[in-house]
C-alpha cells in the first residue's frame, strides 16, 4: 500500500531548519503533492522513499545516475580510494589518470580540469573564453540553462543587471536572431555557450540544424571566439564523445558533470590547445575539487562508457518505453508530445495548456511505483531492463485508465501561478 506519511512528516520538519523546506532543482513544490520529496535509498535502476515506497525511477537522480545506481565496478573503485584517501594536501595520481581518459576519449579535448558541479563547469568555461582574448561579451540562447551562477540565473531573485551587463541572448536555432547578437557583441565577442539540444524545462526538446551547429562554430574561427558546447546534462547520453560530435562540429571548450562518475561528486571542463593558454591565466579553485575517490570514480565509469554497449541499451530501452506510451495513451484516446532524444525523454500532453492532464498522469504513476516528471526532461540509465520498461507499462496503463475516468474533474495541480510564469519564459525562448 502506496503511502508518504513518513515524507510529510519530514517535509514539515525540514520547513522549520531550511528554508522552503528544500531548494533547487530535487524540489518538489512544483510537482503534485503526491511526490516524494526524501528518499532513503536506491540500487540500480530504483528508489524507495523515506515512507519505502518502490519506485522505477525515470529521473536518475536528474541525470547523475547513467549505469544504474550501485553500479558495483565504480562502487568499488570508490571504497578502494576511499581507503587510501580522499580530500587530501594535494590529489592523487587518479587526476592525471583522469585527465589523459579524458583526453583519450573526447575528440576535441587536448587537456581536462575538475571541479564540483556543472555550475563549476559553465563558470570556468565563462572566464576561461573572456581570458583568451581579453573580452567580455558572451552569448547565450534565451532560456538554455548553464546552472546557478548570477551571470546565468534562471530566474531574477537575488541577481543585479549588473551581473548580466555583457550576457547577449539569442535564440537556438535562428541564424538571423544569432547573426544579430554576433553584431551586438561587436569586437568583443569572447564566446558562444550552446547547449547539445534544447532541454529546458515545460518546453519540447528538439535538435539543432546541423547547419546552426557549423554557423556558430564558423563564427568563432571568424572572430577568434570560443565556442563552448555545455555538455553537463547530456553528455555520454548522447554519445560516446562529445554530443555536437554527431553534427562533425567541434568546440573549443565543453563542460561535463551529472553522469561522469555515476553519481559521485565531480564535473570537468575539456579543451582545445586553443584555449590551453587561457586556462593556464584564470585562477579557479575549490576545497573539495581535488578529492580522490570520485576521481576513481569517474574512471571506472569512462571505462564502461568506453567497453560496454551502455549507450545501446540505454537508446534500446528508452525506444521501447517511447513506443509503449504512444500506443497506450491512443488506446485510453490521449495524445501524448514525447520529444527529444529517447534516452532523455520529454513528455507532456496535448490540449493541456495548464498541465493538469500531465500532473495527474505522473501523480497517478507516482502512487503505482513509477517515477515520471510532469515538466522536466527525464534520464534513462543503463540498468533499466526491457522487463522494467515491461512493468513501467503495466502501471502507467492503469494510470492512463485512471485518469479517463477522472480527466473531466481533475483540478489545477501545484503553485499554478509559478507553473504559468516559468512555461511562459520557456516557451519565449522556443522557435514558433
Amino acid at each position: 500500500m502506496w503511502t508518504n506519511t513518513q515524507n510529510k512528516a519530514l517535509k514539515a520538519r525540514a520547513e522549520r531548519v531550511i528554508p522552503g523546506g528544500i531548494y533547487g532543482h530535487e524540489s518538489t513544490r512544483l510537482l503534485p503533492a503526491d511526490f516524494p520529496q526524501f528518499f532513503r535509498r536506491a540500487a540500480g535502476s530504483r528508489l524507495w522513499d523515506v515512507d519505502d515506497n518502490e519506485y522505477i525511477d525515470y529521473m536518475c537522480a536528474y541525470g547523475p545516475n547513467l549505469l544504474g545506481y550501485g553500479n558495483g565496478k565504480v562502487e568499488a573503485a570508490a571504497r578502494a580510494q576511499a581507503l587510501r584517501g580522499d580530500t587530501m594536501t594535494g590529489p592523487s595520481d587518479a587526476m592525471v589518470r583522469l585527465a589523459e581518459l579524458f583526453v583519450d576519449t573526447v575528440t576535441h579535448a587536448d587537456w581536462a580540469m575538475f571541479c564540483k558541479n556543472g555550475t563549476d563547469a559553465t563558470a570556468m568555461a565563462l572566464v576561461c573564453a573572456r581570458a583568451y582574448r581579453q573580452r567580455r561579451k558572451v552569448l547565450l540562447a534565451e532560456g538554455a540553462y548553464h546552472g546557478a551562477s548570477p551571470w546565468c540565473l534562471p530566474q531574477t531573485a537575488g541577481g543585479t543587471a549588473e551581473d548580466r551587463a555583457h550576457i547577449i541572448p539569442f535564440r537556438y536555432n535562428d541564424l538571423a536572431s544569432l547573426a544579430t547578437a554576433v553584431e551586438s557583441a561587436g569586437d568583443d565577442l569572447a564566446g558562444i555557450f550552446a547547449t547539445p539540444f534544447r532541454h529546458e524545462a515545460f518546453s519540447d526538446q528538439y535538435l539543432p540544424d546541423a547547419a546552426y551547429a557549423r554557423e556558430v562554430r564558423r563564427i568563432c574561427d571568424e572572430r577568434d571566439a570560443l565556442l563552448v558546447v555545455d555538455d553537463v546534462r547530456a553528455g555520454f547520453r548522447m554519445a560516446r564523445d562529445c554530443s555536437w560530435s554527431a553534427l562533425g562540429v567541434r568546440p573549443d571548450l565543453s563542460t561535463w558533470g551529472k553522469a561522469i562518475a555515476n553519481g559521485h561528486p565531480i564535473s570537468a571542463l575539456l579543451g582545445s590547445d586553443k584555449a590551453r593558454d587561457a586556462a593556464q591565466r584564470i585562477y579557479v579553485t575549490g576545497s573539495f575539487w581535488f578529492s580522490a575517490v570520485p576521481m576513481e570514480a569517474a574512471i571506472a565509469t569512462l571505462h564502461q562508457i568506453r567497453d560496454t554497449d551502455y549507450l545501446e541499451r540505454i537508446a534500446h530501452t528508452g525506444q521501447l518505453l517511447r513506443d509503449g506510451l504512444e500506443a497506450q495513451s491512443r488506446s485510453h484516446g490521449f495524445t501524448l508530445r514525447q520529444t527529444g532524444p529517447v534516452q532523455m525523454p520529454q513528455i507532456f500532453f496535448a490540449d493541456d495548456p495548464d498541465m493538469r492532464i500531465g500532473y495527474a498522469w505522473t501523480a497517478a504513476a507516482i502512487r503505482r511505483g513509477v517515477y515520471l516528471h510532469p515538466y522536466h526532461n527525464m534520464f534513462i540509465n543503463s540498468a533499466l531492463t526491457p522487463e522494467d520498461v515491461a512493468l513501467t507499462l503495466e502501471r502507467t496503463d492503469d494510470a492512463f485508465a485512471e485518469l479517463r475516468k477522472t480527466r473531466n474533474g481533475l483540478p489545477a495541480q501545484g503553485d499554478t501561478r509559478v507553473i504559468e510564469r516559468i512555461r511562459r519564459a520557456a516557451l519565449a525562448s522556443v522557435p514558433a
